[in-house]
């Protein structure tokens, strides 16, 4: 991890948890109201993990502020905000790319973004709406607005300003040309529903750039044991794609009980109490926290229940090829073989 992620995943548990104390809530109480495991909050708030957009967007609405407040500084408000280009925040969603020019400048009702809109590209597959209005102008490029019904067709130098209550939806309507556009929100009475935001990220959509994770030993088979496995290969998936590989390194039951015979393992796993499991399991994904999900060939339930309460979902696969699986999970054909769990 670079020292600048390392630096915002700091810097986001520390806000969740002023977030949280300025609010006089339990660590325990927050867990409840965002529906998230109370170790994956403590692991946010120390800044051992990196919470997935998903994440953030549950313990945006249980603290009742937007999704950028995590990202914002709690330092003396500054009258001038000067954010060089390479420093824009920037999340992939769908079809688009979306900068935020300001993150800081949330909790004031000024929200800008830049949108970079693939050719051919759609946000969504469906139109939203959401409280407020909507100002939008192309940069470049072409882009069709769809508005209660009405296609309008905008090119460069183009606007459109509408209620955003209006169901809508965006369309590069061109095949060989990036469109890219300014959209500004500007809040409306009452404070809006995150899950009716443009930019909502879904873990489960292979629209999203998320990353996934395999057991593995040799970054080509999948690993029929989860706590015996060396590696993970955690790719990374846009589009539907996989866009980048990367092996890294995995705790295993030799770390936690020394070089014991492998056939020793399972009776001195099961002297574990229930707790000691998850602290166990906790450390071993630490390294893929920035995964939602964990492919295996097997892994014991306490370890498949860990994983879920760190909100990474595990699917148990019969299959031992790395490619294969991962075309499976990208056509949704990917079966959760749970009688494999031991």
């Amino acid at each position: 991890m670079s020292l600048e992620n390392w630096e915002m995943q700091e810097h986001i548990g520390n806000q969740v948890r002023r977030l949280r104390l300025s609010r006089n809530l339990s660590l325990r109480e927050l867990a409840q109201r965002s529906g998230l495991n109370i170790n994956t909050l403590s692991l946010i708030e120390n800044g051992k993990t990196s919470p997935s957009v998903t994440t953030l967007q549950q313990l945006a609405m249980a603290l009742g502020v937007r999704i950028t407040e995590f990202f914002e500084s709690a330092e003396a408000e500054q009258e001038v905000i000067y954010t060089p280009a390479e420093r824009r925040p920037q999340r992939s969603a769908g079809g688009a790319l979306i900068q935020n020019l300001t993150a800081r400048l949330a909790q004031h009702g000024l929200e800008a973004f830049v949108v970079h809109l693939k050719p051919g590209g759609e946000e969504l597959n469906r139109h939203i709406s959401h409280a407020g209005w909507e100002f939008v102008f192309v940069l470049s490029g072409m882009v069709e607005y769809r508005i209660g019904g009405q296609t309008y067709e905008l090119k460069k130098g183009d606007s459109l300003a509408f209620a955003a209550d209006l169901p809508h939806c965006w369309h590069n309507p061109l095949e060989d040309q990036m469109a890219q556009l300014l959209l500004i929100f500007v809040p409306g009475g009452e404070r809006e529903n995150l899950q009716h935001r443009h930019f909502i990220f879904n873990s489960q959509s292979k629209e999203l750039t998320m990353k996934i994770a395999l057991i593995t030993d040799d970054g080509q088979t999948i690993s029929r044991h989860f706590g015996r496995a060396t590696h993970y290969l955690v790719l990374t998936l846009e589009d539907g794609k996989v866009v980048n590989r990367e092996l890294r390194p995995k705790l295993g039951h030799r770390h936690f009980h020394g070089e014991q015979e492998e056939n020793h393992e399972h009776d001195h796993e099961h002297a574990e109490t229930a707790d000691q499991h998850h602290e166990r399991h906790v450390s071993m994904a630490e390294t893929i926290a920035d995964c939602t999900v964990l492919i295996c060939g097997g892994m014991g339930r306490p370890a498949y229940e860990s994983m879920l309460r760190l909100n990474i979902k595990p699917l148990v696969t019969d299959l031992t090829d790395v490619d294969q699986a991962v075309e499976a999970f990208l056509s949704g054909q990917l079966i959760d073989h749970t009688e494999l769990l031991h």
